[in-house]
């Protein structure tokens, strides 16, 4: 099921939490060798950790991490603007309804499903706080994945040429792609709204007693 959790709310969910860190580790730094620090516990973190971002997690049956995203504001410190500006000729990008989206991780063993409930959950979010479109990196490999899924990006501007190739996207949430990615992820639009609401503690005194 998919979870929503901020940076500072981490510390309730130490499985999930751990797992996520740890995943992260394996995928940037072992699998793809991209130069990112891994700490003493076999966490991979960076600054933006540290700004209470929104996760948004997959959680397999066993409490476990399967698969996870990480959402900021443009209105703050952002990994576009502060290192990849060359990408975009030097342009900002700095609005309220513009959010990063960074470190879209799955889990080794994660299945097809996961990613397309990441993208799901991602468009959740976009309805629910208003977000218009969501800016973020992206090398290569991710190009098929986004394809597959039916949520290929706007892009803004690449660097590199092949598997070396990165890129700066933007993306936008319409009821076809939210119909079409539900459908691919095995998720009703109805339940999607509930594990939002749920994690936020909006659901109706109704839904609670039906799920009591």
């Amino acid at each position: 099921m998919l979870h929503y959790i901020y940076a500072d709310e981490l510390h309730m969910y130490p499985t999930l939490r751990d797992t996520m860190f740890c995943d992260r580790a394996d995928q940037f730094k072992r699998r793809l060798e991209w130069d990112v620090s891994v700490n003493e516990n076999g966490e991979e973190r960076d600054e933006y950790d540290k700004l209470n971002p929104l996760y948004v997690i997959w959680k397999n049956a066993n409490g476990t991490h399967g698969g996870s995203m990480r959402l900021l504001p443009t209105t703050g410190n952002t990994m576009v603007n502060d290192h990849f500006l060359d990408l975009i000729d030097g342009v900002r990008i700095e609005s309220p309804f513009i959010w990063e989206c960074t470190r879209f991780c799955l889990g080794a063993n994660a299945d097809s499903r996961v990613a397309a409930a990441l993208m799901l959950a991602g468009g959740e979010v976009m309805r629910q706080f208003n977000v218009k479109h969501y800016v973020g990196v992206f090398d290569a490999r991710m190009v098929r994945i986004y394809r597959a899924i039916g949520s290929s990006p706007e892009v803004l501007g690449s660097q590199g040429e092949g598997r070396d190739m990165i890129s700066v996207g933007l993306w936008e949430f319409t009821e076809e792609a939210r119909a079409k990615i539900g459908a691919r992820a095995k998720i009703s639009p109805d339940l999607s709204e509930f594990w939002f609401n749920q994690s936020f503690g909006r659901l109706s005194d109704e839904k609670l007693r039906a799920i009591a």
